[in-house]
């Protein structure tokens, strides 16, 4: 039993050195990379045998993935000697259709030892695609008169590559009272779409301004607090009316004339009556 677990301990550690004692990659940094744009990818080796090494390749590999290199995808060393250690950097672009988020990129690695043997190995490294935030707002009104009951609709429109979440609107009212809460959590725009904050309102005021605070997370998962300003036209009754807003309120002339009817009906009661009194006399 001892001499298996001295032999399993032995192992063990030859297979660690064999891990030790290789080219590795100490490093990767690369530039912000958006969708369509090209980057800067900076990569460090160090050779940790104990030995020098010739014909160096490193390569990495994209296929099924949305880049392309731009100049070659290769790197290639002469003589890369012990305990030394290489920095070199590749430009890639990616499609116009790649979707943020974390990339898996495989490369292989080749050398020469000093006996002569080529000696080759595979691994990946991480690329990150970004997304820039351009969120737009839009003001849209519904009823928009003054005195009446209308809606305050406030548009997200998110343009960028990337979805916007945790998305919250505070809306302080000015030329206009809100009928209930004045935020409303929207939570997730997805890109290429908007979403609506929507308040019911009573509107005061000719010269009202609708002032948002909007606050979200981007694709980083900073977040950003945005500040709308926006004055919008709301109309006296008279304009309403003659533009189709609301309809006039005929509620008095009714009244009046149903009053003239019967008035008229009582007046024709009352001579009808006289009169007859007049034919028996």
């Amino acid at each position: 039993m001892k001499k298996k677990m001295i032999f399993i301990v032995l192992a063990l550690f030859l297979l660690s050195l064999n891990f030790a004692s290789a080219i590795t990659i100490t490093d990767v940094s690369q530039e912000e990379l958006f969708p369509g744009e090209t980057a800067i990818v900076k990569i460090d080796l160090k050779n940790n045998l104990n030995e020098d090494v010739e014909d160096v390749s490193f390569n990495l590999v994209f296929d099924n993935l949305p880049f392309i290199p731009i100049g070659g995808s290769e790197k290639s060393y002469d003589s890369f000697d012990e305990g030394k250690s290489k920095s070199f950097s590749l430009t890639i672009k990616s499609s116009q259709d790649a979707k943020p988020g974390d990339y898996n990129v495989p490369f292989t690695l080749s050398y020469v030892d000093s006996n002569g043997d080529i000696l080759k190995k595979s691994g990946s490294i991480g690329i990150v695609v970004g997304a820039k935030t351009e969120l737009a707002f839009d003001v849209e009104l519904k009823n928009n008169v003054v005195g009446e009951n209308g809606q305050v609709n406030l548009k997200l429109i998110n343009s960028g590559f990337g979805d916007v979440k945790f998305v919250t609107v505070k809306i302080i009212p000015e030329g206009f009272t809100i009928m209930g809460s004045d935020s409303d959590y929207i939570g997730t725009v997805d890109s290429n779409d908007f979403e609506s904050a929507t308040f019911d309102v009573i509107f005061n005021s000719e010269n009202a301004r609708v002032n948002a605070i909007v606050t979200y997370k981007d694709f980083y998962n900073v977040e950003h607090t945005e500040n709308v300003n926006r004055a919008v036209k709301v109309y006296s009754k008279d304009e309403g009316i003659e533009l189709g807003i609301i309809q006039k309120n005929n509620t008095m002339i009714y009244i009046i004339s149903v009053v003239v009817v019967i008035v008229l009906w009582l007046v024709y009661r009352t001579i009808k009556r006289k009169l007859k009194k007049k034919r028996k006399v």
